[in-house]
């Protein structure tokens, strides 16, 4: 584990941005920054395109260590370069700790969750990832429904596929993300915040984790998360809330500090000048790092 990354994570002020989108979701990432599917014609040139836009994000002046603390990516990302190095290895240079998503997808619903899809080649990834310079990694499940035994369910798979992640040298973000539209999602929050404390307090000392959450309807509810020894940080999904609006949620919990991708990117356009598209990141990013930082 490299424990600059690993102090920077714990200590200091700012949030994570997402640049993780991947597979059936980098058309959208790719029109809301207006390429549309008539500028591709195979997947190859898809990838290239969404690599030069997060390429465009990562090397403006307004993503900077000052208010930025980590980034995630998505696995081509890791593999390609951004300024002649490897982009674990170019976002380092910048004072930014480098993750990872892991995750295959989510598998289809069922008694209202959706689990992820089975990771066959994890330990492989996560070799890949060491040699790339990644800390950390990520993986997203769903939960809809206030179901116990679902969100056990979730919560178990979770951990179980952290544990070697951790002994891989690596921490592990966990992402059960609560639907912002579940009718039952405040119920869902408080299921899910006991399981998660349960397999918190059965990890060793030396075994750190992250949380990646819904930000909560009840303000603080993820307080003794936050707080846990075995956790680096807890981080808030933007979870299809504006910018706006997840950023005046954000500010009623205390600790909690975003991991936002189109919250952070939505104003960004592809027919931008440099200086249009610096201005736009850098007034996300200011009040994304206000959220983040400043409390009501």
């Amino acid at each position: 584990m490299n424990k600059t990354h690993f102090n920077n994570m714990k200590t200091k002020d700012g949030f994570i941005a997402a640049l993780d989108q991947s597979g059936g979701s980098t058309p959208n990432a790719l029109a809301g920054y207006g390429v549309m599917e008539d500028a591709y014609s195979n997947e190859d040139e898809m990838f290239d395109l969404v690599h030069q836009m997060r390429t465009r994000i990562m090397t403006s002046p307004a993503f900077n260590a000052d208010q930025i603390v980590g980034a995630i990516l998505f696995e081509q990302t890791m593999d390609r370069k951004v300024e002649g190095k490897y982009t674990a290895d170019y976002l380092s240079g910048k004072g930014i700790v480098p993750f990872l998503k892991v995750d295959k997808g989510l598998a289809d619903k069922e008694n209202g969750v959706q689990l992820m899809k089975p990771i066959h080649d994890l330990d492989e990834t996560l070799r890949r990832a060491n040699e790339r310079g990644i800390f950390g990694t990520k993986m997203r499940s769903v939960i809809h429904e206030a179901n116990e035994e679902s969100i056990k369910a979730v919560v178990d798979q979770q951990f179980d596929i952290a544990k070697s992640i951790i002994e891989a040298g690596l921490v592990p973000i966990i992402e059960p993300e609560v639907d912002i539209n579940s009718p039952e999602k405040e119920k869902c929050e408080d299921i899910l915040n006991d399981e998660i404390l349960k397999h918190l307090n059965e990890l060793s000392d030396d075994q750190f984790v992250m949380l990646k959450l819904t930000i909560p309807n009840k303000p603080n509810l993820y307080k003794e998360l936050i707080e846990h020894p075995n956790v680096v940080r807890v981080v808030a999904l933007s979870g299809g809330y504006s910018r706006e609006e997840a950023n005046e949620k954000l500010k009623d919990n205390d600790g909690l500090i975003a991991s936002f991708s189109r919250a952070l990117v939505s104003d960004l356009n592809v027919n931008q000048t440099d200086e249009e598209f610096n201005n736009a990141l850098q007034k996300a990013v200011n009040s994304i790092h206000d959220a983040s930082v400043n409390k009501n």
